[in-house]
């Protein structure tokens, strides 16, 4: 035994957590959002005051947040995880019901001291609860018909009140990052082969009920589907947002005009530049090599959470890690998609980087919790 080790393993409780907390993958969060900080400044015009300064005190709250979650035992968070998905689920209909609207959608309670989007907590709270649900059921009946209609319902019910505001978006992030915990809590790959097929025959479905009585979705996202297919179409309207994005993208190059040189954003053609497009402006100030390097921090934190899963012997603990990186992955990869125009526009946020006050603190205690269960996990 080495004399660190020795420390280490000697050392008061309180002591060794800390020493046992990931600290590259804070080192790594922290670094995402420097990210963030410099372009909220650049798209401000040079001030903090506007996005810049807001969004550092919420990272530090958010550390704040994460680093006391991080010292609370693993098995703390798995018994709370019902209480904590019930919650969300009540808070979703408090939505529906008494919500702020905004943006033609109605997603916010305002709480006075801060303005909630229940949605970004139902996200971590699904996966809490799917990750409690399996580490109590016996491994055998993993892929039982009655076994698995039990968490789909913990999935659709969520999703249900979340399509209603309605945020598609959001929607299928709650869908992805449920389904990749049933995949790696063993449930067979039939059942989701079944799920695909569902899934093909209801866009099907989507696109016949156009301008019938059943049209499923809403006139603006039928715009979406129609700007993602052709966004020339209609430069100026419902494609003015990609069409946009796509200059600022190509402007970039492979080194980019220089920090605070984007004339889309510098001159407002960039529309939601500082939240759902602010990936784009991003490229455009430091081009292909600015871009990569963005997501090269983002793979790397995905990594250090896949690592941290396979080596902790606690079902709950790798589930729960696991679901929340699948569910951080689908975030910046629906995003870059999004803008880049190889996917719908869907209104999801680029992590740790968009401006946001509620879906910053809740990725930073969902991180809390991966750290809770890498700080804790079985040695």
């Amino acid at each position: 035994m080495s004399f660190l080790e020795y420390r280490v393993k000697t050392a008061p409780t309180g002591l060794r957590k800390v020493l046992h907390v990931n600290w590259a993958l804070v080192l790594l969060l922290t670094a995402v959002a420097s990210v963030g900080w410099l372009m909220l400044y650049s798209v401000a015009g040079g001030t903090l005051e506007t996005w810049a300064e807001p969004q550092m005190k919420r990272f530090l709250l958010g550390l704040a947040v994460m680093l006391f979650i991080a010292f609370v035992p693993i098995w703390f968070w798995r018994n709370m995880a019902g209480l904590a998905y019930i919650v969300s689920v009540l808070l979703l209909v408090a939505v529906d019901v008494v919500g702020d609207i905004g943006m033609g959608a109605q997603r916010w309670l305002d709480l006075g001291f801060i303005r909630l989007q229940p949605s970004e907590l139902a996200k971590v709270t699904l996966v809490m609860m799917l990750a409690a649900y399996y580490d109590w059921l016996d491994v055998r009946k993993t892929s039982r018909p009655l076994w698995v209609l039990i968490p789909v319902l913990i999935i659709l019910v969520p999703v249900a009140l979340v399509m209603v505001q309605p945020d598609l978006g959001t929607s299928l992030l709650l869908l992805g990052g449920g389904a990749v915990v049933m995949f790696c809590a063993g449930v067979h790959w039939l059942y989701f082969a079944v799920v695909i097929g569902a899934g093909v025959g209801l866009v099907a479905a989507v696109l016949t009920s156009r301008g019938t009585p059943w049209q499923l979705l809403r006139d603006y996202q039928y715009r979406r589907i129609d700007t993602f297919l052709d966004p020339s179409s209609d430069p100026l309207g419902a494609g003015y947002h990609i069409s946009q994005a796509k200059i600022a993208l190509g402007s970039g190059g492979w080194t980019g005009r220089g920090y605070m040189q984007g004339t889309q954003s510098r001159l407002n053609f960039l529309p939601e530049k500082h939240t759902d497009f602010i990936f784009t402006t991003l490229a455009e100030e430091f081009g292909f090599v600015g871009a990569f390097s963005l997501l090269v921090l983002y793979a790397l934190i995905i990594a250090f959470c896949i690592v941290s899963a396979v080596q902790n012997k606690d079902r709950f603990a790798s589930l729960v890690t696991l679901g929340i990186a699948a569910t951080f992955f689908f975030l910046f990869a629906v995003n870059m998609l999004m803008v880049m125009g190889l996917a719908p526009v869907v209104g999801v946020p680029l992590p740790l980087v968009s401006y946001g006050g509620s879906a910053m603190l809740v990725l930073m205690a969902a991180f809390g919790i991966v750290q809770s269960a890498h700080v804790h996990r079985l040695r």
